[in-house]
């Protein structure tokens, strides 16, 4: 692990990383049509790291070929009568965890390095240049005690995002409201970023894992698990059906009421993208309590939904999962929607033009006037499965035939391909009650899925389905052999490609399917669904 505390040396490390990513993937051994990008996992903290940090970092080990985590206590976001000078500072422990993570390189710049004063305002004007976020975000919630807080965030996270340009950046739930708004100038800023939101990691008896924790006793400890007890009675209230944030609120106070040591600043419903506040959930809702105990400020929250459940089924191509989806949806009742279809239909449409597959501009030009629909019965049933069509046009049976699959994926990778369909995808499955199915829905489309699975099988035993599927679709003979060497081809297309690449999500359940039948895979995930609805 390299360690830096100037902004030049870790450009340098990182610029030396992209070039020789480049040399490694220009060789010419290499199948790809040009050089992948470097993907860069980043973790911003403010050190005394603990296992949620880590879970970060295990996230982005999994997700990208470099990792950063940087390590800085940033003065502005820290109001005057504030723990700045007192925030746990243990460089040495940190360097260790982060060394025995397979972290690649750890940044500690300094306040002068980033260009800001050393001390927490109220101080002379700080010539530097800052990052303001919508005033109603920031206004809510933590914002009414610490004013100033969420721009003292913004700004330094937009500095270490320029610094870094990280593929994709990590935090965590817990940090909801800053999450809202890292989330919020990424995308008003144009930063080309991912912007990945990771699960709060809990203690056993369930305090959500924060470096101030370790301000408290024992005694303290066991008391502020009371939080997320209340945010539990209160998820277990919403379960039954109320959906009125003033129920809702008091069902975390009566929780809390008994500790007479906890001193509650804040127990609020808002929405979970505009930190609105809301009466009531109607579709999604956050349910944040903060809280004092002793000297120790402490933050939680859960996620309130009604939707029904997403159901994303990842994998590698002859797996099984449009079967497996189709069946699913079939039996839980759910709207069945083929994302690979989607791309199988563009892809029919670009080799119906004058367009050459690799002409990514003239692509780009075309998906605008490539109108996708499906038409059948809602939920799926097998007895009228879905039509396709391409501007008006049935290309059910076109999608399928061995032209188009074996160019899908050389189209889909394509970076305008990619976010058109995408977004339609987002859209059409956000209501929730959906099953999707293709390479990357749990870790891209919809990263926030409550079910996701990664199906998979052997080369032997997909490139046999595929035959198969192929006689009985009167689409002819093709070899085992040939098929096998297709399907390994389009496997390392699909894993490198340079957007979404092919991966299972870290929160994804993996079952092979080679020694099972559709209707015991069906079983598996239908179980998997059912445990989604049971509260915990």
């Amino acid at each position: 692990m390299r360690l830096f505390t100037s902004i030049v040396g870790l450009r340098s490390f990182l610029n030396a990383q992209r070039f020789s990513q480049r040399l490694e993937h220009r060789l010419p051994s290499s199948n790809l049509p040009h050089p992948l990008p470097l993907e860069v996992g980043f973790v911003p903290t403010m050190g005394a790291l603990h296992q949620g940090h880590l879970s970060l970092i295990d996230r982005a080990r999994r997700e990208n070929k470099l990792v950063i985590v940087s390590i800085f206590v940033n003065p502005l976001q820290f109001g005057p009568t504030e723990d700045l000078d007192r925030y746990p500072r243990t460089l040495d422990a940190d360097k260790a965890l982060c060394e025995a993570a397979g972290v690649d390189a750890l940044f500690v710049p300094s306040p002068s390095e980033l260009g800001i004063a050393t001390h927490a305002p109220p101080a002379p004007p700080l010539p530097l240049t800052q990052v303001l976020p919508p005033v109603e975000m920031m206004t809510g919630l933590c914002g009414r005690s610490r004013l100033g807080h969420f721009q003292g965030v913004a700004t330094i996270v937009t500095k270490l995002l320029n610094i870094v340009q990280p593929t994709r950046a990590y935090f965590g739930q817990k940090d909801a409201q800053q999450l809202t708004i890292i989330r919020k100038l990424v995308a008003d800023l144009n930063l080309a970023v991912e912007v990945v939101a990771c699960p709060t990691l809990r203690e056993t008896n369930g305090l959500a894992m924060s470096s101030r924790n370790q301000y408290l006793s024992q005694e303290e400890r066991q008391q502020a698990a009371a939080l997320y007890r209340g945010l539990q009675a209160a998820a277990e209230l919403f379960r039954t059906g109320e959906q009125m944030s003033s129920n809702l609120v008091e069902a975390v106070k009566a929780e809390l009421r008994p500790i007479p040591t906890i001193a509650i600043e804040y127990i609020e419903l808002v929405d979970s993208m505009t930190m609105e506040t809301l009466h009531e959930v109607k579709d999604n809702g956050l349910l944040a309590v903060a809280a004092r105990l002793g000297s120790t400020r402490l933050i939680d929250n859960i996620l309130l939904s009604t939707r029904r459940p997403i159901v994303a089924i990842d994998g590698p191509a002859g797996a099984g999962k449009s079967t497996v989806a189709r069946m699913v949806a079939q039996q839980l009742g759910l709207v069945y929607l083929d994302t690979g279809a989607m791309y199988r239909a563009l892809t029919w449409f670009v080799l119906k033009s004058d367009v050459a597959i690799d002409d990514e501009p003239a692509i780009a030009e075309l998906v605008s006037h490539c109108q996708i629909e499906f038409k059948g019965q809602v939920p799926y049933s097998p007895t009228h499965s879905p039509t396709i069509l391409v501007n008006g046009q049935d290309v059910t049976q076109a999608v399928r035939s061995f032209e188009v699959t074996s160019k899908v994926s050389t189209i889909a990778a394509q970076p305008a391909v990619r976010e058109q369909l995408v977004k339609q995808q987002q859209t059409f499955g956000q209501p929730g009650g959906v099953v999707m199915d293709g390479r990357d829905i749990g870790t891209h489309v919809f990263p926030d899925a409550e079910v996701k699975v990664f199906l998979t099988a052997s080369i032997q035993e997909r490139a046999r389905r595929r035959q198969q599927d192929l006689r009985n679709r009167g689409m002819g003979d093709v070899s085992l052999p040939e098929l096998e060497q297709a399907i390994s081809d389009r496997d390392f297309q699909d894993s490198t490609r340079p957007i979404a690449p092919l991966r299972k999500a870290t929160d994804a359940v993996e079952i092979d399917t080679d020694q099972l039948t559709i209707q015991q895979v069906c079983d598996r995930i239908i179980d998997l669904y059912h445990k989604q609805l049971t509260p915990q």
